[in-house]
Formats: structure tokens, sequence, C-alpha cells
């Protein structure tokens, strides 16, 4: 028996083909098709010189050791160390618009595998989970989230690695003659962004061609592979890097691997990423079951790190609420023994030196100001200089007999011990409970050495959800010494992700249009910096900082009273601006892109009304600028489009306008769709360092 098993998502299609005592195949991973009147892979297939008498095609769980020479789905061990061959039969499937369930089964082995592939938005989510369904134990090696055929009209790859402070540099690749591999081995999923990765098809753009996009829903360490195989094509696995005899299996017990998000576009990379944002969204759990207007915040740590006190805070608070602000978070340096980061960690109670009277009177102002009050912690730390490390110094993450290496001179807790999430629950529901806090910056400042493996991400998951149980009201922001731990599998328990510590605007550019080719904008912290920028020492106009933070979830940090008058009238009029077009800016698509002579833009928004940010980070070399092209436009109808500012730019000699440009800036101006595709849209000048900003509205 053969027949096609399909799965449609938007533009995209998976498909399988049934058969008799095997998995189902791999026939299909790409653009939408019909699933109707395809011959069988058994009367297409030749025979092949130097090959297996009983062909071995590609299924949907490789696995070695019977014919298959290729990556493997699943690794096994018996417990004497021995590998644990695998050879399932026929698949039980369950199939229905929504979802495919693949139930696979290897009775002498003792094994069983159930895949889902189910849709997501326009994605596909891709879970997988292995059982002991036999009567010895075996270990887990390997256990990839998915596995997924890449065509021969593949052509590059598209990834980011990074730094603290360095976050989301684009890398661009062919496709390999042998494999690709990147891996993430500290502990978190790293600065580099969430494991995942672009392929692009022949010609495939930002707007045209085909793309396979995929991410891990996972915060740990992670293994991204793609090899060729002799037959041509390539093999994509995704999944979670385990730890030597982490995953042990007693008969009726199972693993589950991370999700895989996997992403099909026709429409170019920016195709891609809507899906992917479409299927973060679907993880989202917002406070009263919707998100709200996201508010805008004022976080005080470059404002004034660990030197505060009740006096200095409300000060701050105040210039915050008269500049707009909305949400006030009072980060790092709160708790007793925090006078610097040597000490204090894990001893979650207020410092009396600080604030004698507590927090509930700092809260208490905040809140009269008009505004929330957030609370930044670091759960997942302690300092050797601690009460809690004096006391349990065997909570801490540590092999034995040997030296403890601190990072920012702390270690991290074992998350997988129950008393240890007991404890930090305790600390946390005690602060939710006695202060009137809305938000949790949780942090996370450093590499794991030694390795907690899966189980530690997993406590750490345990305990955000049973936070998140106990306070639904409360929002919390994913942060790990800036972008460390920004990835899908965070959405399922945070609501904001800090994308960098590092907010100079020019940096800015790169890291954010990293962060949103996986993550949408309205979990993206972006914060109007103070100048020069604390992580380079650089300046910018504050117009040219504002403008970089339209883009996400906007905040300030600084001190507004450093600031002269006109500077914070300024910065009061971008926070009004923000409020006015963030209903636009937020759950919304986004659409990249590149023009001439350096320039990047964005469009945020929706099909038919969004703002566009045109944005030059360096002088031009052309002696005027070029039309540009917007693919979102189409090639039907109308457009008008108002010119709202041009931010930053300032000093030097003055920048020429036109009567166009006048004329945008005053009202509304009138282009036809197909112009604004095939020619272009007329762009003033701009110096280094501007972004011009443009709202486009789609004629009835």
């Amino acid at each position: 028996m053969q027949r096609m098993i399909a799965l449609h998502a938007a533009d995209a299609s998976l498909v399988w083909e049934q058969r008799e005592g095997a998995p189902p195949l791999w026939r299909h991973c790409g653009a939408r098709v019909s699933a109707d009147s395809i011959w069988p892979l058994t009367e297409q297939r030749t025979a092949a010189s130097y090959s297996m008498d009983e062909d071995v095609p590609l299924d949907v769980a490789p696995a070695g050791g019977m014919g298959w020479f290729g990556p493997e789905m699943l690794r096994l061990r018996k417990a004497d160390g021995s590998a644990l061959v695998v050879a399932f039969g026929a698949a039980e499937v369950t199939e229905t618009a929504e979802a495919v369930c693949f139930t696979l089964r290897d009775d002498l082995a003792g094994v069983a595998l159930d895949l889902t592939f189910a849709v997501s938005g326009a994605a596909f989510a891709c879970h997988t989970v292995v059982r002991n369904i036999g009567t010895a134990s075996f270990d887990v090696d390997l256990l990839a989230s998915a596995m997924l055929p890449i065509p021969p009209s593949a052509r590059e790859i598209v990834s980011w690695r990074g730094r603290h402070n360095a976050e989301l540099v684009e890398c661009r690749e062919a496709m390999p003659e042998q494999a690709w591999l990147r891996e993430g081995r500290r502990g978190m999923s790293g600065h580099g962004g969430p494991g995942g990765l672009y392929v692009l098809d022949e010609g495939a753009t930002f707007d045209t061609g085909t793309v396979r996009a995929l991410q891990l829903a996972w915060s740990g360490d992670s293994c991204i592979a793609v090899e060729r195989d002799d037959e041509g094509f390539w093999l994509l696995s995704a999944g979670a890097m385990l730890q030597p005899g982490e995953v042990q299996l007693a008969p009726g017990e199972s693993w589950q691997a991370p999700d895989a998000i996997l992403a099909i576009s026709t429409a170019g990379r920016n195709g891609a990423a809507a899906a992917f944002h479409d299927a973060v969204r679907a993880r989202l759990r917002w406070p009263g079951g919707a998100m709200r207007p996201r508010p805008v915040h004022l976080n005080s740590w470059e404002a004034c790190y660990f030197d505060h006190d009740e006096e200095r805070i409300v000060a701050l608070a105040e210039a915050a609420a008269a500049v707009g602000v909305e949400r006030f978070i009072l980060d790092d340096g709160w708790f007793r023994g925090r006078n610097d980061d040597t000490a204090g960690l894990g001893d979650w109670t207020t410092d009396p030196a600080k604030y004698p009277r507590g927090l509930g009177p700092l809260a208490e102002r905040v809140n009269a100001l008009g505004m929330e009050f957030g609370l930044w912690v670091e759960p997942e730390m302690i300092n050797p200089d601690s009460d809690l490390y004096r006391e349990h110094p065997d909570w801490a993450l540590a092999s034995d007999g040997r030296a403890r290496p601190t990072a920012r001179n702390q270690l991290v807790l074992d998350m997988r011990r129950t008393d240890v999430r007991d404890y930090l629950f305790g600390c946390i529901d005690a602060l939710l409970r006695d202060l009137p806090i809305t938000y949790l910056k949780w942090d996370h400042n450093r590499d794991l050495a030694p390795a907690g493996g899966a189980a530690q991400v997993r406590g750490t998951y345990d305990l955000l959800a049973r936070v998140r149980a106990a306070h639904p009201g409360v929002e919390i922001e994913a942060c790990a010494g800036g972008g460390g731990r920004n990835d899908a599998g965070m959405a399922d328990y945070c609501h904001r992700y800090w994308t960098s510590d590092n907010i100079d605007a020019v940096s800015r550019i790169g890291i954010q249009r990293g962060f949103l080719s996986f993550l949408p904008p309205e979990v993206m912290g972006s914060h109007i910096a103070a100048s020069p920028a604390h992580a380079t020492g650089r300046r910018h106009s504050l117009g040219f900082r504002a403008a970089m933070a339209m883009g996400g979830h906007l905040g300030v940090e600084m001190d507004p009273r450093t600031l002269t008058d006109a500077e914070r009238a300024e910065l009061t009029d971008w926070i009004s601006f923000h409020k006015h077009w963030r209903g636009l800016l937020h759950q919304e698509r986004v659409w990249l892109g590149e023009g001439a002579d350096g320039l990047v833009w964005q469009a945020q928004g929706r099909a038919d009304e969004m703002l566009l940010f045109v944005i030059r980070n360096a002088p031009p070399q052309d002696r005027r600028p070029q039309p540009l092209p917007l693919p979102f436009a189409g090639r039907d109808g109308a457009w008008d489009v108002q010119l709202l500012r041009i931010a930053g730019g300032e000093g030097g000699h003055a920048a020429h306008s036109a009567p166009l440009f006048d004329a945008m800036t005053a009202a509304p101006q009138v282009f036809a769709a197909d112009w604004l595709t095939a020619s272009g849209l007329p762009l003033p000048p701009g110096k280094a360092e501007t972004v011009t900003l443009f709202h486009l509205r789609k004629r009835a």
C-alpha cells in the first residue's frame, strides 16, 4: 500500500508516502503542491551501483545500522554501552488538516517514536518523543527535533553568530559539499541568536524565491547541521545537544525533544520571517489572554548601575514619568549586599542600607506617578559571597573534586534540583505577593561551566512556569547578558527579550534585523540609550537613537535629568510618537530590505498600511539617493505616502530638500503601486546615521 500524506500551511507543503512494513518516506518539503497523482518512489528509483540490494531511501526517522548511512534521527545505547540498533516498522498515522502524527515502533529494540508535524500559523511545528516500550533501559545520545530534506535547488545558508555586545552577526555561506554545522555549547541558546538558519534557493532574496528556515524552541545547547547526501540533496537536522548519559529511559519512560519551527516561503526571507512570527506569537501567553499596548519602559541600569537608594530612584522615576514613561524597572543593586557584582546573588531580600523602609514605598511612589513597577532578578545565579552559598554550597553546579570557575564573580545554581527551584520560587513569590510588581526582568549573566545539560534548561522552564501560574498578571523579560537567550523556547514563559546590552544605535541596526528574522517586534526590547553609548563609546544624535528604537518594544536606558531642556522635549516627543504608532508596529508584519548605496530599510504594519524606516549608517557615496523599490507595494492601485520625519543628521552642512519632499512632509502624496514596486519611492538626501520615516496607506 502506497498513499500520499500531505500537510499544508500557507504556501508550503510537507508530503510523505505511506508504505507497508516500513516508515513513511519523505517526498516533499517545499512550496505548496497537490499530493494527487504522485507516482510511488519505488516506481521512480532505479538500481544504483555500490548500494544495498534492498533500497533504503530517506524516511521520516532514519536510523543507522540497517543500510542508512546518512545523518540519524536518533542514536541509542544499551546499558552495557553498545549501540541499540533500531529498525522501525510501518507507522500508525493520524492526520487532520492541522496536524499529521506518525507513531513508529520497533518491538525488538523496545523503542517507539512519536513524530508530530502541526500547522502553526503559516509555519509548521515539529514535535518528537522517544519512548521505551521494552523491558530494558537504554540511553538516548541523540534525538533530532526535526530531520528535513533540502532539494538540489538550494544555494546558500544564512546564519548568525555573536558574542556579548555583538549579537546576531549575519553570515552567508554556500551550500556545503560535505557538511555545515552550528553547535552551541554554553548552556544557553547564545548570543548568535536561536539555534536556527535560513536556506535560500537559487535567486532567493528578501522578497522573492523559495526559502526554508528553521529555529529550535530551545534555550540550551543545540546542534544544527546540513549534510549533503550522495543522492544529490541535503539533510537539515536540528536538536538539543545532550550530555553523555544524561537521558536514560527505563521501561515506560519517554523523552521529548525541543520543538522545531519550520518556515517555508515562496516570498523570500520576509515570508519565512512572517511565518516564524506567527508561530512564536502562538506560543506567547499574555496576561488576560491578549496583548495590551506595550508600555514604554525606563530601566534604571545605565542611569545609575549599582549606585542607588530610595531618594535617587524616586527622582529618576519622577524624571521618567515626566517624559511619558509607563513602566519603571529597578535593575540590579536593590538587594542585600549588592554594591557591585561580587556579592549578594541568591539573597533576594531588600538591602536595608539602601532601602531602610523596603521597596514598598518606592513601588507606591512609582504607581502614584502613573507608572507600573518592575524589578530585576537573576534567580539562576549565586555569588560565592552570599548567605545562600555559605549555607548551601552544594546547590551550585560543580564537578566533584574540580575547581568552581566563576564568571562575573558568580556561579550557577543547579536548576535540576527540586530544592533549589523551591527556594527560588519562595523568594520570587514573596516579592510578587508583597510588592505591586507587574514585571520581572529575568537575567542570566554567564555561560555554564560545568554544564547542566538539558535538565538544567528544563528546570528553569519549570520555575518560570510555576511563577507564571502563581502570578499570571506578571510579565517576564528574558535577558542573558543581553541577547544570550533570545529563542522561541522562552516565548512559552516570557513576554519580552532584551535584545542586547549594546544599545549603540549603529550596532543595533544589524542586531535588530537579526532578531526580527526569528522573533516578532512586539517582544524586541529596544531602548533609547545615552550618548556616548556605554557599550561602544560612540556618540549619536538623540533623533537617530530614538528612531532606531521605534520598531520594537520601546524603552529608555538613561537618566532624563542629564538631558538639556530641548533634549528632554525631544525625548518626550519620540515617546509620544511611539505611543501613537505602536498599534501599527506591534503584532503585524515586518518587511526587511536593502537599497542602493548602503541603505537598509524595514517596514512594519499591515498589508494596506505601514511605517517605513529607511536607515543610512555610513555617509552616502552617490551624489543623490536613488529611488527605493518597495516590493510589498504590489502592482494594483495607489498609495498615499507621507514623510513623517528625518531623524538624525544634525550638525554640519544643511541637507537639501526639493518640492516633492516638502509636499510629502506637509501632506500625503499619491504614488502608483506599480511605480513604487518597479521604480521606487523617491528619497530625500540623508546624512550618515539618519533614519527617514514614512507612513504609507493603500488607497481604497
